[in-house]
């Protein structure tokens, strides 16, 4: 059972460390979480990008490259997203790191329906929250990929999550499917979808989880609220994910967590045939060490 966040790197370290492919890597705040977490033994690294400069930050940072691979390409960020897809597609690299290139290049390289990792299923983006206020790990889904996913989108969703949670060894994650209210109402979609989403797990639609809903957010983090207002549900105060109705709330609820409740995380984005490390330059060290390592431990999806 994985308790705290600090378990991704305990596990990230078991058996062969994973590769994974920097992206445009000539930029201080990427090669200080990437000297870190080498330094912990989470990943081996894999720096794409102008090698003169990746060598001229990494002096200042005092990070030893003299075991690292450097693939120098001076032909601009947007080649080095597709040379690192080649190093996946080829087995040399389990995951791709974004270092100094605008996302939306580097998701054209992995998306490309010629040459990227597509696999047929969505892509979305998922953070694994350690806060001081719940008493496990909880996973907030979409924040930053799908603006606003249909019925059929929240499905794949909720899958990528409970892939990453099998993965990490929790066999039966709990998903809360996140509204304001907690009864369907016709002019609240993500109160219908909750309705439906509940339905195809009950009747084997949805495997591999316990989905309930739609729950408000105190429903699904405090068994105390959900008792309070007459719900009782093996998810309401026990969830293991929330399933934001839209990018919208996703992202609200990430932000407050990471900025006004105290929380770290760890993220991704999962759906491809490699994990993709999406960090923030306003993440602090830890949540970029612990985004590595979890992209380490769910290696190829």
């Amino acid at each position: 059972m994985l308790n705290d966040l600090s378990g991704l790197i305990t596990k990230a370290r078991e058996g062969d460390k994973r590769t994974i492919a920097v992206v445009a890597a000539e930029d201080v705040l990427i090669l200080d979480a990437v000297r870190d977490a080498v330094a912990a033994e989470v990943m081996t690294p894999l720096l794409i990008g102008d090698k003169g400069k990746i060598e001229k930050i990494a002096r200042r940072l005092d990070f030893d490259l003299s075991r690292v691979d450097i693939l120098d390409n001076r032909e601009g960020a947007a080649a080095s997203a597709r040379i690192a897809v080649s190093k996946v597609k080829s087995g040399e690299a389990d995951g791709i790191m974004k270092g100094h290139i605008p996302t939306g290049d580097l998701l054209r390289a992995v998306l490309d329906k010629g040459v990227g990792l597509r696999t047929g299923r969505l892509l979305s983006h998922l953070a694994l929250f350690q806060s001081p206020y719940y008493h496990k790990l909880l996973c907030v889904t979409d924040a930053a990929m799908n603006i606003a996913p249909d019925l059929d989108e929240k499905v794949q969703i909720i899958q990528n999550a409970v892939m990453m949670y099998h993965q990490l060894g929790i066999e039966m994650p709990k998903v809360a499917v996140a509204a304001a209210v907690e009864m369907p109402n016709s002019k609240m979609e993500a109160t219908l979808h909750a309705s439906l989403l509940k339905a195809m797990n009950r009747e084997g639609a949805l495997t591999g989880c316990i989905v309930d809903g739609p729950f408000a957010v105190d429903i699904a983090v405090s068994r105390k609220a959900a008792l309070h207002k007459g719900v009782d549900s093996q998810v309401a105060g026990d969830c293991d994910v929330i399933l934001a109705p839209d990018i919208e709330a996703g992202n609200m609820l990430y932000k407050a967590l990471n900025f006004l409740g105290g929380a770290v995380c760890a993220s991704a984005i999962i759906g491809a045939s490699a994990p993709v490390v999406l960090t923030s330059r306003s993440d602090d060290e830890r949540t970029k060490l612990y985004s590595i390592a979890l992209a380490a431990c769910i290696g190829k999806g």
